[in-house]
């Protein structure tokens, strides 16, 4: 059971139809980015145990999903029938409300995960306290029903709600006498606390990176779950139970678990090591078309157009590759720093520099550079981020959207653009780099542009927010 010292900080009543904590004040608080990730078991079948009907999405959605890309279906077991979630709805008896809610979550995780069997014990919602020993031997049964049991996944026992808590608790002591790891995943505590409360468990906490497919699935599960997140009708008393804006938050990259104190991580994932192009430019001087595809060349004119300042005083490129982009960009700008990780690229982009701007090259200073290292010294007021962010792992590009940020000068330009097709080799997907991009930038610049076709996204952040036509005097 979940207890406090005297005096300690306790878990406050909260009003789930309340917004709660802002996502954004998690997600930029400079924790968020550095959580490890689980060593989710190799072998042997998860058991997700939840509550109510919607904590299996809510809470472990996207490991449910991860784990069926795995070909590992996670079995889920639902405790108490959500009767509790409208006690007084005019519009649903409490029957009727029990086998909505069941054919609700058989729904959502049928989009997480089509082969993981759903079983439901019909406990009374919000009386697990009363039958504790009845959950315990029914629980007891399901996880013994599962053979090959690597891992137990349950509802946080520090989420401040009691079903929570209980159901939390008879999972722990029987993971405990199974000899089978417990992790458990918040749903409630991303509400009411933020990242100063004392009761976070920052150590504990794991980060579990999710595909686009498995983030994409979590939210469509959240929305099956339809009597929780859209009211039943206009009457109050049959108000969705969670407010679109705590929903919203949940929508993450990553799977968040609170795992036992000494519980080994995952090996830090950086993304692609620095050397991996290396190859590719020895065997091809242009090894993606950039000088003879009109795909490259259409791309460059979309870039240079999306500009909203016909010139910058000193911009940065990032995976400049062989210069053709830093060719032109250059035309627009005081001063330009390329960089790119892979030496051979370095040289040919010096000199083709020097062929295409002659003594005007002076202004370009080409560098070696890994966007995981310290970003070379100064302020910019343009930086350009194409084709580079995939390379990196999520919390790598976290790290380095923060680094760019900081050296960003007031009123300066983000500009980033990237290849919208999955590539096997890559960390992330260009609309996963976009979306970290989102989360990071939100609150400090504005996104001005936003281009978007089949094969690749193109966005602008600025901290001006006015418009080209505002900037140059066509309107107020």
């Amino acid at each position: 059971m979940v207890t406090a010292p005297a005096g300690a900080a306790r878990p406050p009543a909260f009003d789930g139809r309340a917004p709660g904590t802002p996502a954004q004040a998690w997600q930029t608080d400079p924790r968020w980015a550095d959580l490890p990730a689980p060593r989710l078991p190799l072998t042997g079948t998860v058991v997700v145990i939840a509550a109510h009907p919607d904590d299996e999405t809510l809470g472990a959605g996207g490991l449910v999903a991860t784990l069926a890309d795995a070909g590992r279906p996670a079995h889920v077991v639902v405790v108490t029938d959500g009767a509790a979630s409208h006690p007084d709805s005019p519009t649903l008896t409490p029957a009727a409300l029990v086998a909505r809610r069941a054919a609700e979550v058989r729904d959502a995780v049928g989009h997480l995960s089509p082969d993981s069997p759903v079983t439901l014990l019909g406990h009374p919602d919000g009386a697990t306290d009363e039958v504790r020993d009845a959950i315990r031997t029914d629980l007891a049964a399901a996880l013994d029903a599962v053979g090959d049991l690597a891992l137990v996944l349950a509802p946080y026992r520090g989420d401040a709600h009691r079903d929570h808590r209980v159901v939390g608790e008879v999972a722990a002591e029987l993971a405990e006498q199974r000899g089978v790891p417990l992790w458990e995943y918040p749903i409630w505590l991303w509400h009411w606390a933020d990242p100063a409360h004392e009761l976070v468990p920052w150590s504990r906490l794991r980060a579990l990176p999710l595909s686009a497919s498995a983030a994409l699935r979590t939210v469509r599960a959240t929305r099956a779950h339809a009597s929780q997140v859209v009211p039943l009708s206009a009457d109050p008393r049959d108000a969705a139970p969670l407010h679109p804006a705590f929903v919203a938050g949940l929508d993450r990259d990553v799977a968040l678990v609170v795992v036992p104190d000494g519980e080994p991580t995952a090996a830090p994932d950086a993304g692609l090591p620095a050397d991996y192009f290396d190859g590719t430019y020895s065997r091809h001087e242009d090894p993606w078309g950039f000088v003879d595809r009109w795909y490259e060349e259409r791309k460059r004119a979309l870039t240079l157009a999306a500009l909203p300042a016909a010139r910058y005083r000193r911009a940065l490129e990032l995976g400049a590759s062989i210069g053709v982009l830093t060719a032109e960009l250059a035309q627009r700008c005081g001063e330009l720093v390329a960089t790119d990780t892979a030496l051979a690229a370095v040289e040919r982009a010096r000199h083709r520099i020097q062929q295409r701007l002659g003594p005007a090259s002076a202004r370009v200073d080409v560098l070696q550079h890994d966007l995981r290292d310290p970003l070379p010294p100064g302020a910019f007021d343009l930086v350009v981020l194409s084709e580079v962010g995939y390379y990196l792992s999520r919390p790598a590009l976290r790290g380095a959207v923060r680094r760019l940020l900081a050296a960003l000068e007031p009123g300066g330009t983000l500009l980033a653009c990237h290849w919208r097709h999955p590539v096997t080799d890559y960390p992330l997907t260009g609309d996963e780099v976009h979306r970290i991009l989102a989360e990071e930038l939100a609150g400090s610049l504005r996104r001005l542009v936003r281009h978007e076709e089949d094969d690749l996204l193109l966005e602008v952040w600025c901290a001006d927010p006015r418009s080209v036509a505002q900037r140059t005097g066509l309107v107020p």
